[in-house]
């Protein structure tokens, strides 16, 4: 097994972002009965107070807004002063969109963009070279499986996790000969508070598009604590996969995800190999 699934005498130190809530929760839950430090990232830190009683020393709550780009070197400067290192940085905290292409602003656009693209971004910088000082370490992107395709209603919410899974598919070829692991988790519908509470922002609608978004955002709400998936075991799947000798680069997690990503696989096989010999002549003839 290679040495970023090592356990250490005293556990591991993770570093979570949105961690008083959703999958944030639950993976620091796990690690916390896994034995390991958790340093538990969250806007609003004293929401994690009565947990961090419960577990005195080992779930240490730390403000931080992943959009705060000043903020973020000195979170990670001072775990690694507190604790020595981070050997698991989950970058997870998150919030979902609704609206069309069109219905959706270019401000609503970059806001998601700082906080699922820019914020995970910097994190990874700032924690990569204390990783590769140690030649161990993991980085685990909470994608969805709105990162590996689309449909009408989440676009501005799926191109920033695209955006997260591009940049990480090169970080993870960047970085394994570091003994630094990368896993991109891509979660289905999950019993978490995404889509409920008014946790899910709203672009205005358009009634132009009422027929193909509007069942998204009523739908999307109205499945709050219906979900099939159960964050707990999302999170204990995340720590098999972090404990592997092979950790996959992606996961994806829940029946819906897996299906749903199997049969765009196999959609955009078919695709291309429609197409593939329109696409080779386009090139140069042999030799000239």
């Amino acid at each position: 097994m290679s040495n970023t699934s090592e356990q250490h005498a005293d556990g591991r130190v993770w570093l979570i972002t949105g961690a008083n809530s959703g999958f944030g929760r639950a993976i620091a839950d796990a690690a916390l009965a896994a034995g390991d430090t958790v340093v538990a990232a969250a806007r609003r830190p004293e929401t994690l107070a009565e947990a961090a009683a419960a577990h005195p020393g080992r779930l240490i709550p730390v403000q931080l807004d992943v959009t705060d780009q000043e903020r973020i070197p000195a979170v990670v400067a001072e775990t690694v002063r507190r604790h020595g290192r981070i050997d698991v940085l989950v970058n997870n905290a998150g919030r979902g969109v609704i609206g069309a292409v069109e219905e959706t602003t270019d401000r609503e656009l970059r806001d998601l963009m700082e906080l699922h693209f820019f914020g995970p971004a910097a994190l990874t910088r700032a924690v990569l070279p204390h990783m590769r000082a140690r030649g161990a370490g993991a980085v685990v992107q909470m994608s969805s499986m709105g990162g590996r395709f689309s449909f009408p209603g989440v676009g501005g919410y799926s191109a920033t996790k695209f955006a997260l899974e591009g940049l990480t598919e090169a970080l993870a070829l960047e970085v394994a000969d570091f003994g630094i692991k990368v896993l991109i988790v891509e979660p289905g519908a999950f019993r978490t508070g995404f889509a409920g509470g008014g946790a899910l922002a709203q672009a205005t609608p358009i009634a132009a598009y009422e027929p193909v978004v509007g069942p998204v955002r009523s739908g999307l709400p109205d499945s709050d604590g219906k979900q099939p998936g159960d964050p707990v075991k999302a999170a204990e799947a995340i720590l098999t996969a972090l404990a592997a000798e092979r950790t996959p680069l992606r996961l994806a997690l829940g029946t819906d995800a897996v299906d749903a990503v199997l049969g765009t696989l196999e959609g955009a096989r078919r695709e291309a190999e429609a197409w593939a010999a329109v696409g080779r002549g386009t090139d140069f003839p042999a030799g000239a």
